[in-house]
């Protein structure tokens, strides 16, 4: 899929992060999600079941790093940072962000 971010920033206090694609597509995905489903070893589960995380509706983005032409590092709150979140993984995020979202307040029976 390949499709480049034109604009990676932490919007509203570092609550939420605005990404605006070459394609023109523009999404705000949360803080909250990106550390949920961050793609380090540590969130997805070392090769077995994935961890959920639990109690992160208070994290925020502390910083952005950019990590060569394909990726971004996240620094969160609670010192979180070893999640590479490809171009792919960004777009996915914003276009499925309430999916995600709900299934993972589904999994801490929230809703």
């Amino acid at each position: 899929m390949s499709i480049w971010p034109t604009t990676i920033k932490k919007i509203d206090s570092g609550k939420n992060l605005l990404i605006k694609f070459e394609n023109n597509d523009e999404f705000t995905v949360s803080a909250e999600l990106l550390r949920v489903e961050c793609p380090s070893a540590d969130v997805q589960g070392h090769g077995g079941p994935k961890i959920i995380v639990r109690n992160k509706s208070d994290v925020v983005i502390n910083s952005i790093e950019q990590i060569g032409n394909y990726a971004i590092r996240i620094i969160f709150s609670d010192d979180h940072s070893s999640g590479l979140f490809s171009w792919d993984l960004l777009h996915d995020y914003g276009k499925n962000h309430d999916l995600y979202l709900n299934k993972y307040y589904k999994s801490l029976n929230l809703i």
